[in-house]
């Protein structure tokens, strides 16, 4: 029997997901993660998620690092990587086991990228995998008084060559290991070397898949988007890891460059999806300007301002407008969007004679009622009166009297209105008339 419920889900996802799809296409993510991934029993289904994005047309170079495997191989050794200010120090000894760690860590991602066997997520998908000699490097060399031998710097991408990869679908995989022209071999950062790889491929995405719990805001809630002010303020904390303040570096050196910089819990299943593919996402979203707007509405928000209207409209909470009323009207409006998405909707209709405006049409979407939204949204309409001369603001509402009060509204009648707005009042709705001054 069909599972009604999970279908009616599924089918709401995939349709909720069509625009970023459709977004993602062509473009170039960057994707770092570490070698405890390989170590991990459900790996696979993070190389399913990646075979995934391939198959959707996404370019992706994966930047590898190799942690785990390096130190095994030192034991094997009876050996150690050094570290000095923060940095490793990479001997001899220490290189061969790079050098063998990332060999091991490419034929295993390269057979894994190969699995198709029926029955599987990866039945019937051939995908290659391309590495090579990408990354020209430099001696870190030494640095108060102390030399790191065989850790290394990016000195070059040869971002042309991981093109021409690309282009002809290939998934382009780089390890945290450097060549200098004189043929040595450098270790490298992974989390560096992603970056670097993002900002010289103009790359439209970068994620960092991280090994350690994500930071969480003041009241402990899961953060889903920071500025780079922000993200500096918590490199500042004392308590992060070592790994995961590489990754958050790594993000805030990229971000002036790279339009979006992800960081993700790598141990979640399906987190790529769900942060490339849902609205709100699961991870941590670094980008320079805000991820929500409020804005004057344009034309090309009529789709979703009637999107958002519609369910209020239905139950009779708002008058209901028609498209061709919103495009003669389409510039009182102010609406609040994230990522393509109308969150929220205000109309300012001005009265010059009285001195007042309506705040009309005011909706925010039912799942995004938390965090302040409505309030930020009636600060800005209040701007924007304030911007257009008129000192008193008025609204009718049949449900939301008392959050109107909390914020600075009086209840009034109908004679306090505007002429004009009394001869088209319709009593039927029996709305409650509020007004707020908004000059001291």
């Amino acid at each position: 029997m069909v599972d009604t419920m999970n279908t009616k889900a599924f089918v709401e996802w995939f349709r909720n997901a069509s625009p970023y799809i459709h977004a993602h296409q062509g473009s170039i993510f960057v994707i770092n993660f570490g070698g405890e991934a390989l170590l991990e029993s459900n790996f696979s289904n993070l190389i399913h998620d990646l075979s995934l994005l391939h198959g959707l047309g996404i370019h992706l170079v994966l930047v590898h690092g190799a942690r785990p495997q390096i130190e095994s191989r030192l034991q094997q050794r009876n050996a150690t990587l050094q570290c000095a200010q923060g940095l490793r120090i990479t001997d001899s000894i220490a290189l061969e086991s790079v050098k063998e760690a990332a060999g091991i860590v490419r034929v295993e991602l390269e057979a894994l990228f190969s699995m198709g066997l029926a029955n599987s997520p990866m039945a019937g998908v051939q995908i290659r995998i391309a590495s090579g000699n990408f990354v020209t490097a430099q001696p870190l060399g030494v640095k108060n008084g102390i030399d790191y031998q065989h850790t290394g710097i990016v000195r070059r991408i040869d971002k042309d060559g991981i093109r021409q990869r690309l282009d002809v679908g290939t998934i382009v995989l780089i390890p945290p290991i450097g060549y200098s022209p004189t043929g040595e071999v450098f270790n490298l950062s992974s989390q560096d070397l992603a970056s670097i790889c993002a900002i010289e491929l103009q790359a439209d995405k970068l994620i960092h898949l991280v090994e350690d719990p994500l930071p969480k805001n003041s009241t402990g809630q899961h953060l889903i988007h920071v500025t780079p002010s922000e993200l500096e303020q918590m490199l500042a904390q004392p308590d992060l890891s070592e790994n995961l303040r590489l990754h958050l570096q790594a993000g805030l050196k990229a971000c002036d460059k790279v339009a979006r910089v992800h960081f993700l819990q790598r141990q979640v299943d399906g987190i790529l999806l769900q942060e490339l593919f849902t609205k709100d996402g699961a991870g941590i979203l670094l980008t320079t300007g805000p991820y929500e707007t409020t804005r004057i509405a344009g034309i090309a928000d009529i789709a979703g301002i009637l999107e958002l209207l519609g369910p209020l409209e239905s139950q009779g909470i708002l008058v209901q407008r028609t498209r061709e009323l919103l495009e003669t009207e389409i510039e009182s409006f102010i609406v609040m969007e994230r990522d393509g998405m109308i969150l929220g909707c205000a109309a300012l209709y001005p009265y010059f004679k009285e001195d007042m405006a309506e705040l009309a049409c005011f909706a925010i979407h039912e799942a995004y009622r938390q965090d302040g939204r409505g309030t930020r949204l009636l600060e800005q309409a209040e701007q924007q009166a304030l911007r257009l001369c008129v000192e008193h603001i008025f609204v009718l509402t049949t449900q939301t009297v008392h959050w109107f009060l909390e914020r600075g509204f009086l209840e009034t009648t109908l004679e306090h209105l505007p002429i004009q707005k009394q001869s088209s009042h319709n009593y039927t709705r029996g709305s409650k008339m509020l007004i707020k001054s908004l000059v001291s």
